[in-house]
């Protein structure tokens, strides 16, 4: 159990407490839990999985492999019947698996983890050679950690992008989106859509609620722990056309297909909890999470979610 907070003596009566029911161990202060490797001094938290990912890399004989510096190739458009389908299924399952738990710090690899995600059912070579790809980046990248200051303001910021028809067998786009305390990165998703969108504006409206729908759960979490944050939060967009849909409480010729849920988000605006704003693609964070990039961009971006590399890294090894 990790106990964290600001009033010390409230932090030892719950100890206390717990003491009394149970037989515990008190370890000190937070340095290892669950895989998660915390450093904390008076600049703020860093949190990293370098064990973890270390040991991933010596299980699957790939600790001495020569790293690659993106986790996935730009030009990559994997499918389900690409490539020969593997002997042993139940490697790749739980390799990808295993990756998903590195995704706890790792929002750089979060797209293609989800990418090899959808080939669970019946993998090949194909994709096994993708995500032994992804290891060879994390060989390379094995001391990204995530930075938490110790003094942010408390202003809720999401960035939300998508991949229009990203998917060449299905259609389907992909939804990115993450969301900042201040200068701290604390939740990010890459997903599929559920549907086949007509148009970009419809799909980065999708995306949009998506990210909405996060922002009012942080929302009523920092409500609950009696945190006061900036008000109303932000959130950023690339596609104009999705900010006029949400903002505009005419509904248009063109929304009518669209599933009457995914209108909260005009409800949120208008109750002046989330504030639309366009940001230009080049400085989208969330676009990490819709599509493969290069490695320059890929570098740009993890600088804009607060992501710490290791000089090797930052010197463009």
């Amino acid at each position: 159990m990790a106990i964290g907070g600001d009033h010390l003596n409230l932090i030892n009566k719950v100890k206390h407490y717990i003491g009394s029911c149970f037989k515990v161990k008190d370890l000190g202060p937070l340095k290892y839990f669950l895989g998660l490797e915390i450093q904390n001094n008076v600049t703020g938290i860093t949190i990293s999985q370098k064990k973890y990912a270390s040991d991933l890399l010596k299980d699957t004989a790939l600790y001495d492999a020569k790293s690659i510096n993106s986790p996935i190739d730009t030009n990559s458009k994997l499918s389900p019947n690409e490539g020969i389908p593997l002997d042993d299924p139940l490697r790749y399952r739980r390799l990808v698996g295993r990756l998903m738990y590195l995704c706890l710090t790792r929002p750089d690899i979060t797209y293609t983890v989800n990418t090899l995600s959808q080939f669970m059912q019946k993998p090949t070579q194909v994709h096994m050679n993708a995500a032994n790809r992804v290891l060879k980046y994390i060989k390379g990248t094995l001391d990204h950690s995530l930075f938490y200051p110790a003094t942010n303001v408390l202003q809720v910021r999401g960035f939300c992008d998508s991949d229009w028809a990203a998917c060449t067998h299905t259609r389907r786009s992909v939804t990115g989106f993450c969301i900042k305390l201040g200068d701290a990165l604390i939740g990010w998703k890459s997903k599929k859509q559920k549907t086949v969108s007509r148009s970009s504006a419809e799909v980065e409206y999708r995306a949009m609620a998506s990210a909405v729908s996060e922002m009012s759960w942080i929302h009523n979490l920092l409500k609950e722990l009696q945190i006061k944050a900036i008000y109303p939060m932000d959130l950023y967009c690339d596609n104009q056309a999705a900010i006029h849909i949400a903002t505009n409480p005419v509904f248009h010729e063109r929304t009518k297909h669209i599933e009457l849920d995914l209108h909260f988000t005009r409800d949120k605006v208008q109750e002046g909890l989330i504030k639309l704003a366009h940001l230009r693609t080049a400085d989208q964070p969330s676009d990490l999470l819709t599509k493969p990039l290069s490695v320059q961009r890929i570098h740009h971006l993890l600088d804009k979610l607060n992501m710490r590399r290791s000089p090797a890294q930052l010197a463009g090894g």
